[in-house]
């Protein structure tokens, strides 16, 4: 076995939730998991693995009894997950080597991304490539990791534990020597700024070299970027999409765009039935699908697909907003107005068993021989290998239609008969970053198609957030589940909710929003803001620390909460006419940006986009009068990455708008920071001085 070559970590004990009771023992037939909010824990409380939660609990009965931890980590719409616990954690013989040699813990990475995070790292160290779900870690009693792993068979898990337990039975000095040489790397790790400091003038060129460098990564006929598998990455196409608008346009950048969101909306990786997309693709044409939802994906792609829209008018991209929305609010939307977390990849243990068919099921379905065949014409039923075997995927055929109208009602009697069918369990908790990121997609949707439903549900979860998840100081929890929160929310939850309210309040021109989001950067200004390097921590003051800062700088699924912070920044302080708000950004990405390559452009579209705004010029489009939501509404249909909203039926308590309501009037002012140009009243105007 190969261990950790260049890791170490000093782990706190105790976790950012509230402290456990007194361990009395899990209830007959269950373990430590027993009581847990989190669906993905309690998906493992009947193991017979002795599985702890994250806390102090296990990691002093590691301590006291100087035994080794299994960390495995994971999420509840994850089929790898269910396919080990299924092979390994039910099984008897795997309980006994793991309750006998180790304390083992169990992990939800979407309530804990902290944990993820460091294991995920000393993963990548200990194979030399990326890493996936479920991860699995052999750590120190004191937590420190010294091997790590995603899924494996059962007989080689068994083999891994037994190495472990050896290793440590007879050589424990060597697993300390090994932990204690990795502190320098983790350190590098952690801290590491890719190259340039802060400075008044950023530097030329970095946006056109991240779009060669997208462009050169990417699949020239089937869109995204390489090969197998294929990420939607709605955030590296939201960069390119603001890149192809500025200046005339980045030379490929619109076509990638149009060829990736094409591919995506024809494959099936898009749900042609119900509406919204799956994780990712397994295979390089978007066909076989890695079948979970997840509520983050769908959120940014409704942005983007809206986005696009608006950019090109085409009226296949306004159906996946539609449809992908339609989704969302039936199966992803709480009571109380949040937006839950995931739909699992499987249902009864078989992976994508409630989306798949066969031609012949479709036949059966459709009692009209020509509409089936029509249907089959349109959508390709293929027979495509996966990971477990093959099956069979619902995609647009070859010259077909997307969402071809007259074969609307076949589509509802195949989704009708589908619902009959069993259905995959949901995560029902609320993550406050996801629900951020789904309050801005319903905005870019009524921004991009009018309908005012979008503008409510969008106003709804906000105020479920505000209401349920949000301390009277500005703090914020990650997670409600039941009417329980239960761990402090990271600095991706305070970015992106910030974001949703700034973006809210231009759907609204309710200036509370832009106070909240306010109240969000004064709460990340006092307890994750790091001096010495003018960026922002993951983590708050005010949970326990790491030994090594962790301060995201790159992409994955989510923005990195430092560059997603730095462009509300940005946009707050433009809103607000606060020059240092804005000037905070600007040295943020001054930091960073030097350093992004063409190779690494993949990883930093959130910080390509602020850059793309900082040096372009930035119309504070203000809008005075009784009609001023019906102006805005005309503008903003319209894409227009450069340009802000802010306004109202009266003046407000913006300093930007005092002294331009005129009785009778509604005037539209086109401004560039904070100097504004003469006054027009119509939106054709207004349009005409957005283009000079």
């Amino acid at each position: 076995m190969r261990l950790l070559p260049a890791l170490i970590l000093a782990l706190y004990f105790c976790s950012c939730d509230p402290a456990p009771s007194a361990d009395d023992g899990p209830p007959p037939g269950r373990n430590h998991l027993a009581g847990q909010q989190s669906p993905y824990l309690l998906q493992h409380a009947e193991n017979p693995v002795d599985w702890y939660p994250w806390g102090e609990a296990a990691t002093q009965r590691a301590v006291n009894e100087n035994r080794l931890m299994v960390v495995s980590i994971g999420y509840a719409a994850c089929h790898w997950c269910h396919v080990m616990e299924h092979e390994s954690f039910e099984d008897s013989t795997v309980a006994r080597v793991m309750n006998d040699h180790y304390v083992s813990i169990k992990v939800d990475r979407e309530e804990r991304p902290d944990i993820d995070a460091v294991y995920m790292s000393a993963c990548q160290l200990a194979t030399g490539k990326g890493c996936g779900w479920p991860l699995n870690a052999i750590a120190l009693p004191d937590g420190r990791p010294v091997w790590a792993g995603t899924y494996f068979p059962r007989e080689q898990w068994l083999k891994i534990l037994e190495h472990f337990a050896g290793v440590m039975r007879d050589e424990p000095a060597k697993l300390e020597e090994y932990a204690a040489q990795l502190a320098d790397e983790l350190n590098r790790v952690n801290t590491y700024v890719p190259g340039g400091a802060a400075a008044d003038e950023l530097p030329d060129g970095v946006g056109e070299r991240m779009v060669q460098g997208l462009l050169a990564a990417a699949d020239p006929e089937r869109g995204g970027l390489g090969g197998a598998p294929k990420f939607p990455s709605p955030g590296l196409y939201e960069f390119l999409l603001a890149a192809g608008h500025y200046d005339g346009g980045a030379p490929g950048a619109a076509e990638l765009v149009g060829r990736t969101l094409d591919a995506m909306a024809a494959g099936g990786i898009y749900d042609h039935l119900g509406g919204g997309f799956a994780r990712y693709s397994v295979d390089a044409d978007w066909t076989v699908p890695h079948f979970e939802k997840m509520l983050y994906d769908n959120a940014q792609l409704v942005r983007l697909y809206a986005n696009a829209y608006r950019a090109t008018g085409r009226a296949d991209y306004a159906a996946v907003v539609r449809q992908t929305l339609d989704f969302v609010e039936r199966d992803l939307s709480a009571p109380a107005g949040g937006f839950y977390a995931s739909l699992d990849a499987d249902t009864g243990g078989e992976e994508g068993a409630t989306y798949v068919w066969t031609a012949d099921e479709i036949r059966r379905a459709l009692p009209d021989p020509a509409t089936a065949e029509r249907f089959l014409a349109n959508y390709a039923v293929v027979r495509a290998p996966s990971d477990e075997g093959e099956v069979s995927v619902l995609r647009l055929a070859e010259g077909g239609t997307f969402a071809a109208a007259d074969l609307a009602g076949a589509r509802e009697q195949l989704f009708s008969l589908r619902q009959r069918r069993p259905q995959p369990t949901r995560d029902d908790k609320q993550i406050t970053a996801w629900n951020g990121l789904m309050i801005s997609g319903y905005v870019a949707a009524y921004f991009a198609l009018g309908e005012a439903t979008y503008r409510e549900r969008a106003r709804r979860a906000a105020e479920f957030i505000r209401r349920e998840l949000t301390a009277p100081d500005g703090r914020l929890f990650r997670n409600h589940r039941r009417g329980t929160n239960t761990v402090n929310a990271f600095l991706d939850d305070y970015a992106l909710l910030a974001q949703a309210y700034v973006d809210l309040y231009q759907a609204t021109f309710d200036e509370s929003w832009l106070a909240e989001a306010r109240k969000l950067v004064d709460y990340a200004d006092a307890h994750f803001f790091a001096v010495e390097s003018g960026l922002y921590n993951y983590t708050s003051d005010e949970d326990p620390p790491l030994a090594s800062d962790s301060r995201p700088l790159a992409d994955g699924a989510l923005p990195s909460g430092n560059s997603a912070l730095a462009r509300v920044l940005y946009q707050l302080g433009t809103l607000t006419a606060d020059d240092a708000l804005v000037e905070r950004a600007r040295s943020m990405a001054g930091r960073v940006v030097g350093g992004i390559t063409a190779e690494t452009a993949r990883s930093y579209a959130g910080w390509g986009l602020l850059y793309l705004e900082l040096s372009h010029p930035t119309y504070e489009v203000a809008i005075v009068g009784e009609r001023a939501g019906a102006f805005r509404d005309e503008l903003a249909a319209d894409y227009r990455p450069g340009a802000l909203y802010l306004g109202g039926a009266d003046e407000g308590g913006l300093a930007l708008l005092e002294g331009k309501a005129v009785p009778g009037a509604t005037l539209v002012y086109v401004c560039l920071e904070r100097v504004c140009r003469f006054p027009v009243e119509s939106v054709r105007a207004a349009t005409q001085e957005l283009a000079r």
